[in-house]
């Protein structure tokens, strides 16, 4: 079963998302069975920050004793074989947030996005926070800086297209304008707020998990906005 877990954000070095965290390494754990847990944690969206890895390190390994490891693209050709290893090795994947478009861009031409979606195909547990939960789906709400227009904050981009439907992180702080969107296009979307996350099995929402957050189901109806808020599992 491919499995997506999609933070819509939150503060990982202030353990705000940490309910979520939990969840997502208990599945890593179901995966691992009697072997230690290993995470592969990519930064590629902060353009490969290592003091965000340190700190996914400290809450995944010392909160929850899973091994980590970080997968570089940005400043160094990427090694495929030795890439390679680190993703059969993985148990789950945390992507982590930043600019979205540069990550896809980079993912392509790096040669991970094949590693990746192999991964995904073959059950890993796939985690991401803002940048690394909406890269996933048809469409998503970005601010990357290669997406915006002159003067806009934000802006739809087309994402990897795994799962169907518009999403916006962040919700509780671009609502408003999110609204809009998909009430002009009568499309249905998903708005993650911070502390929350979306549950998805085999490309299907099927629950969230809320660390204080909310996730919702936005879809038009007669030409009116109907929000449904996504339950948790």
């Amino acid at each position: 079963m491919s499995k997506i877990i999609a933070l819509g954000g939150g503060e990982l070095r202030e353990r705000t998302t940490l309910k979520i965290d939990e969840y997502i390494a208990g599945l890593a754990k179901e995966r691992a069975k009697d072997r230690r847990a290993n995470a592969l944690f990519i930064p590629t969206a902060s353009h490969d920050f290592m003091p965000y890895y340190n700190t996914f390190h400290k809450v995944y390994t010392g909160v929850f004793d899973i091994k980590t490891d970080v997968a570089l693209t940005v400043f160094k050709e990427v090694d495929i074989e030795k890439m390679k290893a680190k993703f059969e090795k993985a148990d789950m994947i945390y992507v982590g947030g930043g600019d979205t478009v540069f990550m896809i861009e980079c993912w392509k031409q790096s040669g991970l996005l094949p590693l990746i979606m192999d991964a995904y195909q073959r059950g890993v547990i796939i985690a991401g926070l803002s940048a690394g939960a909406i890269c996933w789906f048809t469409d998503m709400y970005t601010d990357s800086t290669a997406a915006l227009g002159e003067g806009d904050k934000y802006a739809m981009f087309k994402g990897l297209g795994l799962i169907e439907g518009k999403i916006s992180p962040h919700y509780n702080t671009r609502m408003l304008d999110f609204d809009k969107i998909v009430c002009y296009n009568f499309d249905c979307a998903y708005g993650v707020e911070d502390n929350a996350a979306l549950v998805i099995e085999n490309g299907e929402i099927v629950g969230s998990v809320s660390s204080g957050g909310k996730a919702w189901k936005l879809t038009t109806v007669n030409g009116e906005l109907q929000k449904e808020e996504v339950a948790n599992i």
